[in-house]
């Protein structure tokens, strides 16, 4: 076991200990160590950069018209609770003579997504690494989810859905591009 995971095993014992638990009850004897591990895997994006995720998958291309990535699932751990949002991300953006690799949209929101999160930033973040890989003429990025920290504790409202927005450039700039956007999302009235 590395050092870091036995660290985070026994931060987890400790937490079990804290809530009255025994963590040496048959139930709970591997917990720390699952616990763990199932945290390290949940941040993996921080393993993660934003080079080795793009991998030099972006391709030459006249298209200049809008490329939309729609109902991306994500998965983060909000950062005030360690509690998870579940949602799907949808972005576009306007190339500028270079294409990203499908995938790689997916790749950029799930790096970011494997981080302790507040949606907000999220959703900035994915925006601002699209723009940074692609030049784009503009990128936006739609964030809807579920919180658990809302629904689990708290005002316990279940069928909230927070939706978050970044809309850089073209997509700023011009109510028509930022509209079509909305409408091929289909959120847009």
């Amino acid at each position: 076991m590395s050092d870091q995971l036995s660290q985070i095993t026994q931060h987890y014992r400790e937490i079990l200990k804290g809530i009255g638990e025994d963590p040496e009850r048959e139930g709970l004897q591997d917990t720390p160590k699952r616990a763990a591990k199932a945290m390290q895997y949940l941040c993996r994006g921080y393993e993660q950069s934003l080079d080795e995720i793009v991998n030099g998958a972006l391709f030459a291309s006249d298209n200049d018209e809008m490329v939309i990535v729609r109902d991306i699932e994500l998965y983060s751990l909000c950062e005030h609770h360690l509690l998870p949002f579940i949602g799907k991300a949808h972005v576009a953006y306007i190339p500028t003579g270079k294409v990203l690799g499908l995938s790689k949209v997916a790749r950029i929101v799930d790096m970011f997504a494997r981080r302790l999160q507040i949606q907000e930033n999220l959703t900035r973040q994915i925006a601002e690494a699209v723009q940074q890989v692609t030049n784009a003429a503009g990128v936006a990025v739609v964030i809807e989810a579920q919180h658990m920290c809302m629904m689990m504790r708290g005002v316990e409202k279940q069928n909230s859905v927070m939706s978050s927005s970044v809309m850089l450039g073209a997509f700023r700039q011009s109510t028509n591009t930022r509209q079509e956007f909305l409408q091929l999302i289909g959120r847009s009235r």
